[in-house]
């Protein structure tokens, strides 16, 4: 027989009244109602099943504050009753809709995860079902409904995925200035340093010899994986692009002096001897709509996609059965 939710809550709040009467929020007693959805119940355990995770985030969030954990372990456990809820609202909807999920699909995510998490071992898949209190086929329904929401929630997704030029255009104008750039250059260098009984004629005559077969068209980057001391001299004495304020000001002055593909002059610093090379440059200004065209396209849709699934939870939210015990 179906209950309705007139009687199913007069049959199980007596019993739990009590409970959440005398649990402060955040304490619920394990075997306690944190919310019933439509027909179905969740309770405190599973809450701090799902909660698990997060501890050892939640702890270092907390920096030792015993306030600040208990804030954000309510704060948790709000979420996670939410997206529980949630699920519940559209799971019922994808019914609603007439839905359905072929048996394979559920069958290959059990199997799936018999491989991954319990390396293929059904025994030990039973026995985690039993530690968690589901039968088999209770867990098999979890993963159907896990499923379906998943599905759901893409489906909202795709419903967000074009984007015209005009939003576009907005964007890139009211958001210009994440766009902009700094002056930078693609640099690579190569470092010789002085050991201490060593002469500087010794690093001397080494970046002359490098110079010179520079000038005879080898290339930096095989230079400065053979001579380089430097920490990225197996990459080439690739430094990615740096700007002006990332190197000091003696190299700063001389890496920026140069033009594309122009190596310097030997630069002496303490007991270090550098030589630059000039790979790339990028003046200062703002990024070309072109260049950024797809990157905002990206931004729009994910914020469209937001904004559907939040209208479309709202509307269950609205029209759906939830009652929540704190």
């Amino acid at each position: 027989m179906k209950l309705t939710h007139a009687l199913l809550i007069s049959l199980l709040v007596p019993l739990f009244s009590g409970l959440a009467q005398n649990e402060r929020r955040g304490t619920r007693l394990a075997n306690s109602i944190a919310a019933i959805v439509e027909q179905k119940i969740i309770t405190v355990e599973e809450v701090r099943r799902e909660l698990q995770p997060f501890l050892p985030q939640i702890q270092a969030d907390s920096k030792g504050d015993p306030r600040k954990f208990r804030q954000l372990i309510e704060e948790a456990e709000d979420q996670i009753i939410q997206n529980m809820t949630d699920d519940v609202l559209i799971v019922k909807q994808f019914y609603e809709d007439k839905g359905q999920i072929p048996p394979s699909f559920v069958d290959n995510e059990i199997e799936e995860t018999i491989i991954t998490r319990f390396d293929g071992k059904r025994p030990l898949f039973l026995e985690y079902l039993q530690s968690i209190g589901k039968t088999p086929e209770e867990y098999r329904v979890q993963v159907k409904e896990e499923i379906i929401v998943n599905y759901m929630r893409s489906k909202m997704r795709q419903n967000a995925s074009v984007v015209s030029p005009v939003k576009i255009e907005k964007f890139y104008e009211d958001y210009k200035q994440e766009f902009h750039q700094e002056e930078a250059m693609r640099l690579r260098l190569i470092r010789f340093t002085k050991v201490a009984d060593e002469s500087e004629d010794v690093l001397t005559q080494l970046a002359e010899e490098v110079i010179e077969k520079l000038e005879l068209g080898f290339a930096f980057d095989e230079l400065a994986a053979k001579y380089s001391n430097d920490a990225k001299a197996k990459k080439g004495g690739d430094w990615g692009w740096v700007s002006r304020g990332s190197l000091i000001e003696p190299l700063s002055e001389k890496a920026f002096s140069l033009r594309e593909g122009e190596y310097s002059e030997p630069i002496v610093i303490g007991n270090n001897l550098f030589i630059l090379y000039c790979e790339e440059y990028r003046p200062e200004g703002y990024l070309e709509l072109a260049e950024v065209r797809e990157r905002i396209e990206d931004i729009l849709i994910s914020q469209m996609a937001r904004e559907s699934e939040t209208r479309f939870l709202e509307r269950l939210r609205r029209d759906g059965y939830v009652r929540r015990f704190n």
